[in-house]
């Protein structure tokens, strides 16, 4: 109470410190670094990870595109080559004349190399930076390329993939946050009691959430993904919490003559309430920094120092708020449109065993879906973009006019003998898919001794330590063939040189295939263990937590299993995140109506009626926290050209609902069924009798 009534004294203080620290958290939030590269989210000991560096440490190479030119003479196609190699962070720029003068005519190439760079109408070359894919110099690099090339010139990569991407977001991001703040308060406006208070709580709300932006500058960097959805989220999120302080402080008010000592008393039981339901949504969040792939540390820790802030926000800035604002809130009230839901409740118990064979039937469809949601998945974040992005149409041209979906690069032993590489090169070539591996060896072809090279051409492709080879692939990065492809030319690569490394993006992603499907075991158990102790310890119960989770759970399977049905893709990382996000965010509409369960069978109330009283005084706040998480994330998936942010965020609307649904109608089902076990199984109930000796209320109503 010492804190509550300390909060109440200290109104004014709290509001002014809230605003000054807005001015850093405005600052911190404008200078922490956004991540657009999933790639480096994977662990730094991955060989694939490993080759990177050893390139950028032994060739100064990085990032690495191919530039296509369409209907360019080639002294034109010269000229932009020398205005690109004048670019900064640009290493080295690979074309004809990097080899030949121009008067030699592009035949001398052996055929099979220059189909490789040319078509009738357009010519490719490639390009290495010095930088890394995601570097801030290495986007520049190609902001600047696209402009001195104009509009005849279209730039792949990975890097062109980060720019368009970075762009997108910049420029929707402030769109999300403006949909899930209007149309979260057209949700509180309809369902909760005032005109005011909806804004108040966005007051409150906003102020945690420019906190929690800002305090991400000691992180280092977030990644796009996290930057996109934590406001989203943490306004879906910890809403509850607003509300619950507001309910109770008007039952409160009815206590006490003074608003003061009212609200003291509802920070009091607030912070008890809030407290366990927060817990269970942080052990969701903080299950996400289990995985290996580090995308999920960085969304986990971002969105569980945001539920933290949410519940410090809602017991010290909400209560000053209200209290500096109760007389227009007072006068604001009205009359909420959530009917009575005593007949509803009724109803629903009436009926308990329909929806039980509901539930059962619905099991096994819901899991099998669900099982079958990692098959649904793509890795390829080119799948994100819209078609017009000047990446896609690249990718597009490169596909479709020289055939080549991927390029792997491949770090050779620069000691193996010449004859050696030609071996493998032979080998390699005829691996499924493998349109052409161009190393020394190979461009020059058998006409040209290498001895004539100067050694600024060989410097190119090889170092003290390794020779480069580029291998382009008829398949694309992510595809089941590409990634047996990669398998069989490691297999090739390890038996002329078991130090050799093949890398670039398909392999990264071949990668990330394998990290995250071990991941979502991991999260999945992590999570589950974390929110089912939490549970046990809350309610102390031995069969509550199997009951709960049981419930959300299989909402968690519907949601995820829709997708297979309905012939629907997903991001990789949608199924985990959703997975934990779903459990965390939503078995807080569980917690509510079993603890009012316990307290009505403990206090003597009978079987009937304790399930009623808890199903009908818990509906109304389910439904404005459903309503409320489903109205911040479903405008943000309508509206985002960004599959990932949209489809994450899609799941995350219709999760809340079905999550609501079900506890609306299942629990208390369950709750009918299992009554005499739990009381056996939970402290405090033990004593508790099914019979005469209850008060069975519902019966007589």
């Amino acid at each position: 109470m010492r804190f509550s009534k300390a909060v109440v004294k200290y109104r004014i203080p709290i509001l002014i410190l809230t605003v000054l620290l807005m001015i850093p958290s405005v600052i911190g939030m404008a200078a922490t670094r956004v991540n657009y590269d999933m790639l480096t989210y994977l662990p730094e000991d991955m060989e694939t990870v490993i080759g990177q560096n050893e390139l950028l440490e032994d060739f100064n190479k990085g990032a690495f595109t191919f530039l296509i030119f369409d209907d360019m003479p080639k002294q034109d196609v010269a000229s932009l080559k020398e205005k690109v190699e004048g670019v900064d962070h640009v290493d080295t720029v690979l074309w004809y004349d990097s080899i030949f003068d121009l008067s030699v005519p592009m035949e001398l190439l052996p055929d099979s190399v220059y189909s490789e760079f040319n078509t009738d109408h357009s010519t490719m070359m490639a390009v290495f930076f010095d930088s890394g894919t995601s570097d801030g110099v290495t986007m520049d690099a190609v902001k600047e390329i696209r402009s001195i090339c104009g509009k005849q010139c279209f730039v792949s990569g990975m890097t062109a993939l980060v720019v368009d991407l970075k762009d997108l977001c910049e420029q929707e991001e402030p769109i999300y946050v403006a949909l899930a703040v209007i149309l979260a308060s057209v949700s509180m406006l309809l369902f909760l009691d005032g005109w005011l208070i909806p804004f108040v709580f966005l007051a409150s709300i906003g102020a945690m959430i420019l906190l929690n932006l800002g305090t991400n500058y000691f992180l280092g960097e977030i990644s796009y993904i996290t930057k996109a959805l934590s406001a989203v989220l943490q306004l879906a999120v910890t809403m509850d919490y607003s509300i619950f302080l507001w309910h109770s402080y008007n039952e409160q008010r009815e206590k006490y003559s003074d608003n003061k000592e009212a609200m003291a008393a509802a920070i009091k039981e607030t912070l008890t309430s809030v407290i366990g339901s927060s817990i269970t949504t942080i052990a969701g969040f903080i299950a996400l920094c289990f995985m290996s792939f580090t995308l999920g540390r960085d969304l986990g820790i971002v969105m569980a120092k945001g539920v933290l802030l949410g519940v410090l926000g809602c017991v010290t800035v909400l209560p000053s708020l209200i209290l500096v604002l109760d007389k227009p809130l007072q006068k604001t009230k009205h009359r909420s449109i959530i009917p009575q839901m005593g007949k509803f409740a009724k109803g629903v118990i009436k009926i308990f065993p329909v929806f039980l064979v509901i539930f059962a039937l619905l099991i096994a469809p819901a899991y099998y879906g669900y099982n079958r949601a990692n098959d649904e998945v793509y890795y390829d974040m080119g799948k994100c973009l819209p078609e017009e992005m000047n990446f896609v149409i690249a990718n597009s041209k490169l596909q479709n006019d020289f055939d080549i979906a991927s390029t792997h690069m491949v770090l050779v032993d620069a000691k193996l003998p010449a004859k050696s590489v030609k071996s493998m090169i032979s080998e390699m070539e005829q691996v499924d898919g493998v349109k052409y591996v161009l190393g020394l060896e190979s461009v020059i072809g058998s006409r040209v001794p290498q001895e004539i090279l100067p050694d600024t051409v060989k410097s190119i492709v090889e170092s003290d330590r390794w020779e480069l080879l580029l291998i382009n692939s008829e398949y694309p990065a992510a595809s089941d063939a590409v990634n047996e492809q990669i398998t069989q030319l490691n297999g090739i690569l390890k038996k002329y040189d078991s130090t050799g490394m093949i890398i670039g993006e398909a392999p990264c992603l071949k990668d990330m295939i394998e990290t995250t499907d071990h991941d979502f075991a991991v999260v999945t158990a992590v999570s589950i263990a974390a929110i089912f102790l939490i549970i046990l310890l809350v309610e102390k119960s031995l069969t509550l937590p199997i009951i709960l989770i049981s419930v959300i759970e299989l909402g968690i399977f519907i949601n995820l299993g829709l997708p297979h049905y309905l012939g629907q893709s997903m991001a990789f990382i949608t199924p985990i995140c959703i997975s934990t996000i779903q459990l965390g965010a939503t078995v807080d509409y569980a917690i509510l109506m079993t603890t009012r369960y316990k307290a009505e069978r403990i206090g003597g109330s009978g079987k009937k009626t304790a399930v009623w009283t808890a199903l009908y005084t818990s509906i109304p706040s389910i439904i404005v926290s459903g309503m409320g998480m489903f109205a911040a994330t479903f405008g943000v998936a309508m509206y985002s050209n960004i599959e990932i942010v949209s489809s994450m965020c899609l799941l995350m609307a219709r999760g809340s609902i079905i999550s609501m649904l079900l506890v609306i109608f299942i629990l208390p089902a369950m709750f009918m069924l299992m009554d005499k076990i739990i009381c056996k199984t939970t402290l405090g109930m033990t004593k508790i009798k099914s019979g005469k000796n209850t008060m069975e209320v519902f019966d007589n109503e």
